[in-house]
């Protein structure tokens, strides 16, 4: 008696615990162990979603989703099992739920406020990216060490100095630090930004940042984005007929000795 007493209570217990735990994924969005590769998709998923609600559509298949979002079909509906949606088979998804199940996962149910440093031109287009704010993220300040610059109005925001980062983060509770300086700044702003309790940062500066343990931070080069896009013009326009107009071996044939006698001079 004792036993089945002792074994029943245990299992009670476990039964709590799983509806405790389903009442937190409720509240708080799935617990983690959503692959990387998931959650790095799950902002295209979403970008796709909105544009489908955007044209009227309420329901969307796999396929039409999948399409929309540049991935197959296969891997978009293993991607949405990690988020407990599988969709109606013969109907599809529901794209008002889907957002909403997408955006708990990223956290996107709350408002994030968010510091820019550097207000150079790229600091400026992104603070008057309009797409911030409908998508969670409040531009909170943004800071340089320009003191021409310190004062001006961007995006309804006064630039305030660099020398009051610590204050903002503070005032504002900053949860996202954006970097969008120079190079020879941008580690001294990012440890700035780390002691003052910012673990999440968003690094357009053409540096690798070295944080502790426990600090995330996603790189932005656009530069080598542009080395990999020409990579691939280069490898479709070797591909082109030698009598075609235009084609690389023709053009190489110009080109490649100088460049090779440029980077033979440097070396």
């Amino acid at each position: 008696m004792h036993s089945n007493a002792m074994s029943s209570g245990a299992q009670a217990e476990g039964y709590g615990r799983a509806e405790a735990s389903h009442r937190a994924e409720e509240m708080n969005g799935p617990a983690d162990g959503i692959p990387e590769a998931t959650v790095a998709r799950l902002p295209i998923y979403l970008r796709a979603l909105y544009g489908l609600a955007e044209r009227g559509i309420s329901t969307v298949a796999s396929e039409e989703l999948a399409a929309a979002a540049g991935v197959n079909s296969a891997k978009l509906r293993k991607d949405l099992s990690h988020l407990g949606s599988y969709g109606i088979r013969g109907v599809g998804y529901d794209i008002d739920y889907l957002v909403y199940q997408v955006s708990r996962t990223l956290g996107l149910t709350q408002d994030w406020p968010v510091v820019i440093v550097g207000a150079g031109n790229l600091g400026r287009a992104l603070a008057n990216y309009g797409g911030f704010l409908s998508r969670g993220f409040t531009i909170a300040a943004m800071l340089d060490s320009d003191t021409a610059i310190v004062g001006s109005r961007i995006a309804r925001l006064t630039v305030r100095h660099v020398d009051e980062l610590e204050a903002v983060v503070a005032r504002h509770n900053v949860a996202i630090g954006v970097i969008a300086t120079p190079a020879g700044s941008a580690q001294a702003v990012c440890d700035r930004l780390v002691s003052a309790g910012v673990t999440s940062i968003l690094n357009f500066a053409p540096l690798v940042l070295s944080v502790p343990e426990g600090v995330d931070v996603r790189k932005v080069d656009l530069s080598i984005e542009l080395q990999i896009l020409a990579f691939h013009a280069q490898r479709r326009s070797s591909a082109r007929p030698a009598d075609a107009p235009g084609n690389a071996e023709t053009h190489g044939k110009r080109s490649t000795p100088r460049v090779a006698q440029e980077l033979a001079a440097k070396g």
